[in-house]
């Protein structure tokens, strides 16, 4: 979402960090350049204005003009600016008995969806949690509740087919939990395409009724400063106790992100990063200051992949590839993987200058089509080729291209990279000496440091698909 503000702070920062002496003129060229950066992204003016104000109290400092490396420090005071500015620590939910959670917001933010993933959520941590369908204006809404509810083995409450009166559905709901030894309860509220009066009064009323412990207010991202005006209004009426973010992987500008907390006081919780139920987790805002910036975020991308990859099926993956046996089948198992850690860009978005590396990369290459052609070829090779890719001569080749479908140049440069990954990783070259040290410290119960729980380090992902053997492997080759 940020990948414009962040190209523009990088060219900033990039030119102060190739100086070797740092004026005061120098600085406030780059804070004015930032400065427009920001409110370009749609932050609210206010805070970008109080923003930089702080920024440039610090980066004026005698500690920083004659430090060694000014660039540097002026880049780290803007990161510990912007998280503070996203919330500083990231804030948990109260969950004291009774804990009743109320999710509101306007149609369309992902109310409905962010109350099935926050009860997935909540499932995954070992708590027992119910949802109770109290939007009753918006057609199908219980339904929809109702099968997301299905999906993750959560038990729903239903109100009778014509319900109208949203306290008496919550009183119901509160006597039908007793049967069902639940710890939580997340009622899904009504919304409008606009905050009027009516969803007010009938949410204060709710609100009133409940005490619940946590209100969250569910805001799209996207939505630029109508997200801001919006949390003030509700926040207003039901006492918001935290924010949940959605619609984060989509290409907005992004400035609700940074001005929801400081506009409205209140924490951003949760964010939602995806339409899969679990793409959802707390927000944390030192981590994503370091996504702004382009620093990655290492710690989430490893908790990521180690919720999503089977750590023993990777491991023998790796132990094949670097033994020279890996075959198509492994090929396939990889891309299942990948494919199950969610979008391709989402994912390489969370490693440190994935932007400048983005920029290299064939146009279209981290389209989601490219993996499923790439799963449609191995597929149209018969057992035997996939287990020894040294049969596939020219008639074989021609066959499994009719078969999927694909051009008969996409299925040779898909079997030529997948050739030269195999040899890179099983060789006697850098590539095939880390994978020996990997197989290593695996044999000795260790895994490589920064990417724990990964198939004995990045091994768990050197063989997704090609990215062991460097993007290119995956996407055919550089620009």
């Amino acid at each position: 979402m940020f990948s414009l503000l962040a190209d523009k702070l990088d060219n900033t920062f990039r030119r102060l960090r190739g100086l070797g002496k740092i004026s005061e003129k120098n600085i406030a060229d780059a804070l004015r350049d930032i400065r427009l950066a920001l409110l370009e992204a749609d932050v609210e003016f206010g805070v970008a204005r109080e923003f930089i104000g702080r920024v440039k109290e610090r980066a004026m400092g005698q500690e920083v003009l004659k430090s060694i490396k000014p660039g540097e420090q002026i880049v780290k005071i803007f990161r510990d600016e912007i998280a503070a500015l996203l919330g500083g620590d990231a804030v948990g939910l109260d969950l004291t008995d009774p804990a009743r959670i109320m999710v509101v917001g306007l149609n369309g933010a992902g109310k409905t969806t962010t109350s099935a993933k926050l009860a997935l959520r909540l499932k995954n941590e070992g708590r027992r949690p119910l949802l109770v369908a109290c939007d009753l204006v918006r057609p199908a809404a219980v339904d929809q509740l109702a099968t997301l509810a299905e999906q993750i083995g959560v038990p729903v409450y239903k109100p009778a087919p014509g319900s109208r009166d949203v306290v008496a559905v919550a009183r119901e709901a509160l006597e039908w939990a007793r049967t069902q030894n639940g710890t939580v309860m997340i009622f899904d509220t009504a919304g409008r395409q606009e905050v009027d009066e009516a969803l007010i009064d009938e949410l204060r009323q709710l609100h009133a009724f409940l005490s619940p412990r946590e209100t969250l207010l569910v805001a799209d991202a996207a939505t630029g400063q109508q997200a801001v005006n919006v949390a003030q209004t509700f926040d207003r009426a039901v006492n918001v106790t935290g924010i949940v973010l959605t619609k984060l992987d989509g290409d907005a500008r992004g400035g609700a992100a940074l001005s929801m907390r400081s506009v409205t006081g209140k924490p951003i919780k949760f964010s939602g990063e995806g339409e899969k139920l679990d793409q959802f987790g707390p927000f944390v805002p030192g981590r994503m200051a370091d996504r702004i910036l382009g620093m990655g975020d290492i710690v989430g991308l490893v908790e990521h992949a180690a919720a999503r990859i089977d750590e023993e099926q990777a491991a023998k993956s790796m132990d094949r590839m670097m033994s020279g046996q890996f075959d198509f089948n492994d090929f396939l198992d990889q891309m299942k993987m990948m494919q199950n850690l969610g979008p391709l860009e989402g994912l390489l978005g969370l490693l440190p200058g994935f932007g400048k590396i983005k920029k290299q990369l064939p146009e279209g290459a981290l389209d989601p089509k490219r993996m499923k052609h790439m799963e449609a070829i191995v597929l149209s090779m018969t057992a035997k080729e996939r287990s020894n890719p040294n049969l596939l001569n020219p008639s074989r080749r021609r066959r499994i291209a009719a078969g999927c479908g694909r051009p008969l140049m996409e299925v040779n440069k898909l079997i030529k990279n997948f050739s030269e990954m195999r040899k890179m990783m099983s060789g006697k070259g850098k590539m095939g000496a880390m994978m020996k040290q990997m197989a290593s410290m695996k044999g000795k119960g260790g895994k490589m440091p920064g990417l724990p729980g990964m198939g004995g380090g990045l091994g768990g992902l050197k063989g997704l698909g090609g990215l062991g053997g460097g993007l290119g492997g995956l996407f055919g080759g550089r620009r």
